[in-house]
């Protein structure tokens, strides 16, 4: 379901954002719209992943043994 909401997002910030009848008036989203549905799919992408970007390492000195 998460899949088909993200599918629905790109879907929607690549078509029109208005549309008109026989004359044919079209209008485009904002391209800040669409950055932000970006950053958005972008931050849903990194919060999945099991690490989110931190990684944490013990560091032990040679003469330590």
């Amino acid at each position: 379901m998460a899949d088909d909401l993200q599918d629905e997002i790109r879907e929607n910030a690549s078509g029109p954002a208005k549309a008109s009848g026989d004359a044919g008036s079209v209008e485009q989203h904002k391209l800040t719209d669409q950055t932000a549905a970006d950053k958005h799919l972008a931050g849903k992408n990194a919060v999945a992943k099991p690490h989110r970007g931190l990684r944490f390492n013990k560091i032990v000195p040679p003469s330590a043994g």
